[in-house]
């Protein structure tokens, strides 16, 4: 199916079966898709100071080779993008960034950055390759050359031209695999023939919504905030001033007026989608909200989703309606995550 400029693979050998390679052994994901960004700072120019200055999280925190979940945000704190930043070395870092959001990333980074700060975007001359499962480990060690470790969770390693991640979008264990283009078929056979199962974006939608990990577009825009949605905690409060900072803060005296919420469907229903209407009350009034992500859990066999709703209708236990085709069914406000 087209996605942001690429065609993504939806399944192989369906869903169900993918995701529950994912949870219970390994899947590999082709995740090419992705935007890769290279910091590389000239002369006496802090690279750290700058990202400081442009991200919400606190890069400073990092040693060469750790990386972090941070938020891109504009000057009204709303989310240009999330993404994972990585300090490569003392003055060097590493953006892993969404595929939909590369463009406005890079313009936005660009125009903050410094006369010297370059930007390398290799997304396309570079590929990646998600393995993920309880028995990533075994996979990936299978293929690493002789002498390789492992980097530890959110760590970042070296070899020879492929780059090596340790993060995941699915909630369980994983890798990425970032390599030339040309080298990615190579690699992809590689990890298949170690074990795991080929998986598409079906599966690695319902894995993220379990673990109510946002999707960018669909849970997060430039309209939500770290605040509404929940991801206070990518917010470094005491580093310093950054773009967005006292919005946030005035967010934070006041509480946010909306907040993003988990939804388990009640009963056997149709399985819930981004764009359908919640409503606050079973036969009237008028939708509070709709859904921004919406499926069908293996792991639950129960509907879940995801909603922004009004202050107030966001406490754990509250009911409310999703309206899916045309008739209501009850859900209920669960803890973060699903699972």
């Amino acid at each position: 199916m087209p996605f942001a400029g690429w065609a993504l693979p939806v399944q192989y050998d369906g869903i169900i079966a993918e995701h529950r390679a994912v949870r219970t052994a390994c899947g590999v994901f082709d995740i090419s898709h992705m935007g890769q960004f290279l910091v590389h700072p000239a002369g006496h120019i802090d690279a750290a100071a700058w990202l400081n200055g442009v991200l919400s999280n606190d890069v400073t925190q990092l040693e060469p080779g750790q990386g972090q979940y941070s938020l891109l945000l504009n000057d009204r704190a709303g989310i240009i993008d999330d993404l994972i930043v990585y300090r490569t070395g003392e003055n060097h870092f590493f953006l892993i960034v969404n595929a939909a959001r590369r463009e406005q990333d890079l313009e936005w980074l660009t125009a903050k950055a410094p006369p010297g700060m370059t930007l390398i975007d290799r997304s396309v001359a570079y590929g990646a390759l998600a393995i993920q499962g309880p028995e990533a480990s075994r996979v990936f060690a299978a293929i690493m050359p002789a002498g390789a470790e492992l980097p530890p969770r959110f760590g970042i390693g070296e070899w020879g031209d492929a780059t090596i991640c340790r993060t995941g979008y699915t909630g369980e264990d994983g890798f990425e695999l970032c390599a030339p283009a040309e080298a990615l078929p190579g690699w992809w056979e590689k990890v298949m023939a170690a074990g795991a199962k080929p998986c598409g974006l079906g599966a690695r939608d319902l894995l993220r919504l379990e673990k109510c990990y946002p999707l960018n577009g669909n849970d997060l825009s430039e309209e939500t905030t770290a605040l509404e949605a929940g991801l206070g905690f990518a917010v470094a409060w005491e580093k310093g001033d950054f773009i967005g900072r006292e919005v946030l803060q005035e967010q934070r005296r006041q509480g946010p007026q909306r907040r993003l919420v988990a939804l388990k469907v009640s009963g056997k229903t149709p399985p819930p989608r981004p764009g359908y209407a919640v409503y606050a009350n079973e036969e009237q009034g008028e939708p509070t909200s709709q859904l921004t992500s919406g499926g069908f859990s293996p792991g639950l066999e129960a509907g879940i989703a995801l909603a922004y709703v009004p202050n107030g209708l966001h406490r754990t236990g509250t009911r409310l309606w999703i309206e899916i085709r045309g008739n209501r069914y009850s859900a209920e406000v669960v803890p973060k995550p699903f699972l």
